[in-house]
């Protein structure tokens, strides 16, 4: 009887181990100034993945809500996503200008109101229908706090003025940084909002003097220097003037890991000097870094595990 019990409790405590929830890995700052000092390489560098638009997978859409909570299980992660207005000019998630790939709407985001757009249903990308909805740049920013970075990449015709405007609402200038893709853009807002991080293109030391020269002063950047791998001397000059960098690995760099696994190239992307790599490959990707920092012994205090 005893032995029966016994295997009863063993079969139960199983079955609970397999539907316990994952463990998430979070990443917060306790003040705006810790998250710059981070960016800013004043602290012991700690290679970090940028899930693109969101870590998308199977049974998980791009730029969804339960898509970014699903990549923290697996990494800390910044999360990267898209913001684009509605026809009422709501500011929500949606990296397309039409509806039809990513969601069961069609036609244009923008001759959609917020509310028709909450009607419909997000697809992941093998276009499965999923039950999770087109979320709002505040929803995000609300669940984001003290669990992730954002890098906040804004759909043309977007305001810059509205997404900091929504920033300074939800206090998220701990774990925010506005994507720009030329100077101009980044003297604009760096000019709106002089203490927020902006990811700016830096694919030469012209390209940062071109910046300064604008008014961007460097500990307020973080060099997206492109989507192939650049002479480490980019990096070095970077990591000179305090900069932090991410290598855009989505594409070409991504294929070359799937396909050459053993060559572990997203650690060797690492060790070359990238400190980010916004990846389309949460997992592969974070499996290398995982063994990169063990290798390395490395920790960062603004990590929790919950």
């Amino acid at each position: 009887m005893k032995k029966i019990q016994f295997l009863f409790v063993a079969i139960a405590f199983l079955g609970i181990a397999c539907i316990a929830p994952k463990q998430h890995h979070y990443i917060s700052f306790k003040t705006a100034k810790d998250f710059q000092a981070f960016l800013n390489r004043k602290t012991k560098p700690y290679p970090l993945l940028s899930a693109h638009r969101g870590g998308p997978m199977q049974g998980f859409p791009e730029n969804a809500i339960e898509t970014f909570e699903n990549a923290t299980t697996y990494q800390p992660v910044i999360i990267e996503f898209d913001v684009a207005l509605s026809k009422d000019s709501a500011l929500v998630i949606m990296h397309d200008d039409k509806l039809d790939r990513t969601s069961t709407g069609t036609g244009l985001i923008s001759s959609y109101t917020y509310n028709e757009l909450q009607k419909l249903s997000l697809k992941d990308d093998d276009g499965k229908v999923t039950n999770f909805k087109i979320p709002t740049l505040e929803e995000v920013l609300r669940w984001g706090k003290n669990k992730v970075i954002f890098t906040i990449d804004i759909k043309r015709g977007v305001p810059y003025e509205k997404i900091i405007a929504a920033v300074r609402k939800t206090k998220s200038e701990t774990n925010s940084i506005i994507i720009t893709y030329n100077a101009n853009q980044a003297a604009k807002v760096h000019g709106l909002a002089p203490d927020l991080m902006i990811s700016a293109t830096v694919k030469s030391q012209a390209d940062l003097e071109r910046l300064n020269q604008m008014g961007v002063p460097n500990d307020k950047i973080i060099a997206f220097v492109g989507v192939s791998e650049p002479e480490q001397s980019l990096y070095k000059y970077l990591n000179s003037k305090g900069i932090s960098t991410i290598l855009g690995t989505m594409g070409n760099l991504d294929r070359s890991a799937k396909a050459n696994k053993n060559r572990q190239v997203y650690r060797n992307l690492v060790a070359n000097g990238a400190d980010v790599l916004s990846t389309d490959d949460v997992v592969l990707a974070g499996e290398q870094l995982d063994a990169y920092r063990r290798e390395k012994q490395l920790n960062l205090k603004n990590l929790k595990l919950q």
